[in-house]
C-alpha cells in the first residue's frame, strides 16, 4: 500500500489559489480594522509581488 502522505501532485506545488485569494478577497463589513492591520496587509502584498517577480526573473534567466 502507498502511504498517502507522500502522494503529491503538481497541484500542491503549483497551486496559486491561496496567493490570488489573498489579493482578491472581499472585505468583511462586520470586521473592525485599524491602520496597523491595513499597513501589515499592504506590506505582505508588496513582499509577495517582489518574491514572485524574483522567481519569474530567475526562471527567465535560467531558460535563456
Amino acid at each position: 500500500m502507498r502511504d498517502q502522505r507522500y502522494n503529491h501532485g503538481s497541484n500542491e506545488y503549483f497551486g496559486f489559489g491561496e496567493v490570488f485569494g489573498y489579493f482578491f478577497r472581499k472585505k468583511d463589513p462586520n470586521k473592525k480594522t485599524n491602520i496597523n492591520l491595513k499597513i501589515m496587509h499592504g506590506i505582505n502584498k508588496i513582499s509577495i509581488i517582489i518574491f514572485l517577480t524574483g522567481i519569474i526573473y530567475l526562471i527567465i534567466k535560467y531558460v535563456f
